[in-house]
């Protein structure tokens, strides 16, 4: 498995699919050809029908300025590699340079084809949680120090700054009000649910404001196209950020704890980016806020010092019943159903944390086996509910 800086990834929103993995892809292809005057990007698939709701074509044209850039969408064709496709090609007078065949392919990152070096390296021997799991219970060591031994110690100066970016969104997102771009109406929540209290608010209500507060501020701030880190893309920033700095700020948990909470989840992260996908145009909304969900259930269970078995059924149960969730992004946007899904999922990852404390040894599903469940299901799910907006929320409701 790839390192977890493959993982989590900071940058702007509002999509690491359509948004960072482009910009990065058209980046690199600028300085393929110094020589050329002007470029073609062919936008297909999933990248066609929703890219002017999540600014392909912002992303792409920015990362290629100051030279002129023709953006082209093609949402007809097929057999593609991979839904969200995308061709670039160099121009220098009139003649074509050069050019790549790009695949988006989630949490930011692309595959250029013919081009295996450009793969990040394996830094992971191990790519399910069994042999996982089965390997710290031999050495006997948490996930954390499994991280540490793969990554080496730098990982930790990186998951600082990771964790930094996550509250900064948080506290940026909360103070911020007003509607978000793109002819929605939608107004920002963030701000709202931190401030307002009922008059005898419960410690329970309290949690689920604040944590909702928090996913929300995150989210908003992907909406509106604010830095934030992928967990593990934009679509799903606002679950482990939420659930994480709610913890912190309940318990007087550490920062240093928190490294080791997104260390194990980052774990659980890049199993489904291994053996799966975090790509809503290929398996659906449950390739990445129940992804986001499983990630967040086992950072809780890791700070709370739980035993491999609870990380495990936490980060199941937030998988599990997230199966069948289909992506349909209203207009293209990142706002609706994306941010409510966001504070919905946090929540979740908690109520997961707190089966896991009472039930894990009853439980008869690995998180490996709902892994594969999911990637079979997004595999079969209908195209329309596989981030086109040709289906669902998106087909239905017309602002």
């Amino acid at each position: 498995m790839e390192s977890l800086r493959e993982l989590y990834r900071i940058g702007r929103g509002p999509s690491s699919s359509h948004t960072m993995g482009p910009s990065h892809a058209a980046a690199l292809f600028r300085t393929e050809y110094p020589q050329a005057d002007g470029f073609q990007v062919t936008l297909y698939g999933s990248l066609a029908k929703t890219g002017r709701g999540h600014l392909t074509d912002v992303a792409v044209a920015e990362a290629l300025e100051p030279l002129p850039t023709r953006i082209l969408f093609d949402a007809e064709t097929g057999g593609l590699p991979h839904p969200n496709t995308m061709d670039l090609e160099a121009f220098q007078g009139g003649e074509r340079l050069g050019f790549w065949r790009v695949c988006s392919v989630g949490g930011g990152k692309v595959t250029i084809e013919g081009r295996p070096s450009a793969n990040p390296p394996q830094v992971y021997p191990l790519d399910s949680f069994s042999s996982i799991k089965g390997y710290c219970r031999e050495k006997d060591m948490f996930l954390w120090q499994y991280v540490e031994e793969c990554e080496g110690p730098g990982i930790w100066d990186y998951l600082s700054e990771v964790w930094e970016a996550m509250k900064e969104a948080v506290y940026r997102g909360i103070r911020k009000e007003g509607e978000l771009a793109g002819g929605l109406g939608v107004q920002r929540k963030a701000m709202y649910l931190n401030r307002q209290r009922h008059m005898d608010e419960s410690k329970e209500t309290r949690e689920n404001r604040k944590v909702c507060a928090y996913a929300f501020a995150v989210s908003e701030e992907n909406a509106g196209g604010g830095t934030i880190v992928t967990a593990p893309t934009c679509g799903a920033c606002g679950v482990l950020p939420a659930v994480l700095v709610y913890k912190q700020e309940q318990m007087g948990f550490s920062d240093k704890d928190m490294r080791k909470g997104l260390a194990a989840a980052g774990v659980i992260g890049n199993v489904i980016k291994t053996n799966a996908s975090i790509s809503g145009a290929e398996c659906g909304c449950q390739a990445e806020i129940g992804s986001a969900c499983s990630m967040a259930a086992a950072a809780l269970a890791e700070i709370y010092h739980m035993d491999l078995d609870q990380i495990e059924y936490a980060a199941e149960v937030a998988m599990e019943h997230h199966l069948g969730l289909t992506c349909d992004p209203i207009g293209g946007l990142v706002q609706i159903p994306c941010i409510e899904r966001n504070a919905v999922a946090a929540m979740r990852a908690i109520n997961a944390l707190s089966l896991a404390n009472f039930l894990t040894y009853t439980r008869k599903i690995s998180f490996d086996v709902v892994v594969k469940t999911m990637y079979e299901t997004g595999r079969d799910l209908f195209s329309k509910y596989r981030e086109t907006s040709e289906g669902g929320l998106a087909k239905m409701y017309r602002p």
